[in-house]
């Protein structure tokens, strides 16, 4: 019997095109995707592709026309270890532990407390990390590997090297998914102007002008905001490397890419508060298949978002008790029927010569900032205002500097130094945060909604910081250990360790 052959139809070049991307597509959704982390440190929106004029990032900013970019991304802490800890567990300070800096012993509360590291491994990923941990315990994330394992502040380390450790991680994964997090130093402190012969033509203080947040624009400022700079060009020139070793695997298509920084920049009302310069960070997400290129998204989004979402990409369950949300729907370009309200802020200082605790939360206009011991003296502010103070920073404002400000950034930062109760700021008149209006009668209404909102929060996540009595017995153990002996204590273990997981214990119960 013969079997008659049909021609088929000739179709269009540009419908076959089509197919084959769409296929290609379908089939790269459907891979068990890799997920990538690069972190930066200290450093805010400050990019071009946000809309900076100083900012020469041509790596970022391409990155970003392949992805979505979030104009309202934010951290839980704007200090490097509870941040870190937010992202890697997907849970706020108060719910893992990490509420100050691991080098002053802070520490999650349970060593098992599940994260990045131990969910993706458990499902047969690889799991990798390029820079610093800075959490504590660090054997709670049990890497496969971890390489340039200082914060390599004095850049010693390359962005060169940091390309050539990701190069060997991706070979040396083989077959198997993996998840890498790369950690670059870069904009942390010092703000070093050319090392390493990058960048290869720095900006001066004649090319830039400080951030419009900071409220102090003086010769010797601009030299640390033309550094801070200097630092970031860096920075998207190792991101622009990184980016090359992975697109030489093949596996590019394959890989969620987060980019983000771990939280804002070191000048006044900056790093350590929970201002807006503080806690709004870049974030780009690049997911090729899925999100949908160049597309901005307004939402309000946090860093504890990225584990939930990245654990739904990868079909992995995540523990229940996650507060954060898949940002899949925002990717994609759809309008979820629900998303959050509000952002969460929070501060304790991060060290006792810094101890100052305030809770802050944002909707898409109005900001509430709470400080549950007002009138006392923020020592946060001090390190940036404060020349006498034990840790004041070079990016801070001396009283020279601060003899050129107006009275109405004189104003703010006195109350910074010593806050009320409440602070409330109308984000779209005064996006920098100038002008309290926590007293004025027209925003009452605004000011209890966002107190409440504040106050079911922290019951909802079992905030110890709810209760006066916490409050009172962190900040009194902290001011009593200003002299920082504990550090050379080998068993020292602050007491909140215990006693706030005891109380989140009881009030779950």
């Amino acid at each position: 019997m013969n079997t008659i052959c049909f021609p088929l139809p000739k179709l269009p070049a540009a419908f076959v095109l089509f197919l084959a991307g769409l296929f290609a597509s379908l089939s790269a959704a459907a891979k068990t995707p890799n997920i990538l982390l690069i972190v930066s440190e200290d450093n805010g929106p400050e990019l071009g592709c946000y809309g900076d004029p100083y900012a020469r990032t041509p790596n970022l900013d391409k990155l970003a026309t392949e992805g979505v970019r979030f104009e309202n991304a934010f951290v839980p802490y704007s200090v490097c270890s509870p941040s870190r800890a937010c992202f890697l567990t997907g849970l706020y300070p108060h719910q893992n532990g990490q509420i100050g800096l691991a080098t002053h012993k802070f520490a999650l509360y349970k060593k098992n407390t599940p994260n990045f590291a131990t969910l993706f491994k458990a499902k047969g990923y690889r799991a990798g990390l390029i820079g610093k941990l800075h959490v504590n315990p660090e054997d709670a994330f049990p890497f496969d590997s971890h390489t340039i394992r200082g914060a390599n502040f004095n850049r010693k380390q390359t962005v060169e090297e940091y390309a050539a450790e990701a190069a060997g991680f991706f070979k040396a994964s083989g077959d198997k998914p993996w998840f890498l997090s790369v950690n670059y130093p870069d904009a942390h402190h010092p703000f070093i102007k050319k090392i390493n012969g990058r960048p290869v033509d720095p900006v001066s203080e004649k090319d830039v002008k400080a951030m419009p947040w900071v409220g102090v624009d003086t010769p010797r400022l601009r030299e640390e905001v033309a550094n801070y700079y200097n630092c970031l060009a860096r920075l998207d020139d190792g991101v622009g490397l990184l980016l090359a070793e992975l697109e030489k695997t093949g596996q590019a298509d394959n890989t969620i890419i987060f980019y983000f920084g771990d939280h804002g920049a070191q000048f006044p009302r900056g790093k350590g508060s929970v201002y807006e310069g503080a806690l709004r960070v870049p974030l780009i997400v690049r997911w090729p298949g899925v999100a949908k290129a160049g597309l901005v998204r307004k939402e309000l989004v946090s860093t504890v978002d990225l584990l939930p979402t990245s654990l739904a990409a990868a079909g992995i369950a995540a523990p229940s008790n996650l507060p954060g949300w898949d940002l899949k729907p925002l990717l994609v370009g759809s309008t979820p029927d629900k998303w959050r309200k509000y952002i969460f802020g929070f501060t304790t200082g991060s060290f006792p010569r810094n101890c100052f605790i305030q809770h802050s939360l944002r909707d898409d206009r109005y900001k509430l900032i709470s400080s549950p011991r007002p009138g006392t003296k923020n020592l946060i502010s001090g390190s940036y205002l404060d020349e006498s103070h034990q840790h004041f920073v070079i990016s801070g404002a001396t009283a020279d500097d601060q003899a050129t400000v107006s009275p109405t950034v004189k104003k703010a930062f006195a109350l910074w130094s010593s806050p009320p109760r409440y602070e409330l700021y109308d984000l779209k008149e005064d996006p920098y945060e100038w002008n309290n209006l926590a007293d004025d009668p027209a925003y009452a209404e605004t000011k209890a909604r966002l107190i409440k909102g504040l106050v079911d929060l922290q019951k909802h996540t079992r905030d110890p910081f709810l209760e006066q009595k916490n409050v009172e017995a962190f900040v009194a153990e902290q001011l009593g250990n200003r002299d920082m002996k504990y550090r050379r204590q080998k068993d020292f273990s602050w007491s909140y360790l215990k006693s706030f997981s005891q109380w989140r214990k009881a009030m779950k119960e």
